[in-house]
């Protein structure tokens, strides 16, 4: 499964995630966030490449990767949002030994200037995972009221300037491109340079366009559902949001209480080595949660 054309895509804590995993050969394998096959392709060097195991992302081009990289290996790939491929799969009645979620965005998401993912270059304000469907950043940007756009920035990005910085957007519409917003945002941190000022903004709107909450909690008691009894489900989350709910989750179905869904195998999230994070700057922010389905529901 090694392919050097696809070295440029990381996997990001993969040691950490197979070893929370335990691929065993004939097991099979749900990846619900599979980007370029990373994970997926060191997983299935062990579990093997089954009928069975199925690699799910929400993107046109990580899936056109995906369906070159896995030609005639015999999984399934399919184009969709998590959420609605775990609502397919449960429909299905499949079940998997093994579940990873890989979320937020890639970094060839954020080195696409046309996908308006970042301030680095300018682009479009556009932030949709896939591309086929829902409301655009600028949308929200252009359509969104004081009120709820002040909401968006301070419930999905934390940002402490929320209202400040909606009032700027506000007043300077219609706002089109990632520039345009980087600057706007700038004008709330005026000398503000540790860490850029637009980056708590465009992860909020991020967030509010792919819905990326939503779907983790509605997914987390899906793939719940979709593991065997002692199947391994491992989340890599990226910012305290997605972590936050992924850790509620796992407390609230694990624990030592007599029916317990889950076994929680991560006390604390593993993050990456001093070593990792220097070859692999998106590593950096990793958070890995993994748990163990307990055979007595």
């Amino acid at each position: 499964m090694t392919d050097n054309r696809y070295h440029i895509h990381t996997p990001v804590l993969l040691a950490e995630v197979l070893d929370c995993l335990q691929p065993k050969a004939g097991e099979n394998y749900l990846d619900a966030t599979a980007g370029y096959g990373g994970h997926a392709a060191a997983i299935l060097d062990v579990a093997g490449l089954t009928a069975d195991s199925v690699l799910v992302d929400r993107d046109a081009r990580a899936v056109t990767e995906l369906t070159d990289r896995f030609a005639g290996a015999g999984v399934a790939i399919l184009h969709s949002d998590y959420l609605t491929a775990a609502e397919q799969l449960v429909e299905g009645g499949r079940q998997f030994d093994m579940i990873l979620a890989d979320l937020g965005v890639s970094s060839l998401h954020l080195d696409e200037a046309a996908r308006g993912f970042s301030f680095a270059a300018d682009g479009p304000l556009d932030m949709r995972m896939d591309q086929r469907f829902g409301q655009t950043a600028a949308s929200i940007v252009n359509e969104a009221s004081e009120a709820d756009l002040t909401d968006i920035l301070k419930q999905y990005g934390e940002e402490p300037k929320a209202l400040q910085i909606a009032r700027l957007i506000i007043a300077a519409r219609p706002v089109t491109t990632t520039e345009q917003l980087a600057t706007i945002v700038k004008k709330a941190w005026p000398g503000h340079s540790r860490v850029h000022p637009a980056t708590r903004t465009f992860q909020a709107l991020r967030i509010a366009v792919n819905d990326e909450l939503g779907q983790l909690e509605r997914s987390l008691p899906m793939w719940l559902r979709l593991l065997k009894p002692g199947g391994r489900l491992a989340v890599i989350s990226f910012h305290s949001l997605e972590d936050r709910t992924v850790k509620q989750f796992f407390a609230d179905q694990g624990g030592d209480f007599y029916d317990a869904s889950l076994k929680i195998l991560t006390k604390r999230p593993l993050t990456a080595s001093a070593t990792e994070s220097v070859h692999n700057p998106r590593a950096r922010s990793a958070k890995l949660r993994a748990a163990v389905k307990t055979k007595t529901k």
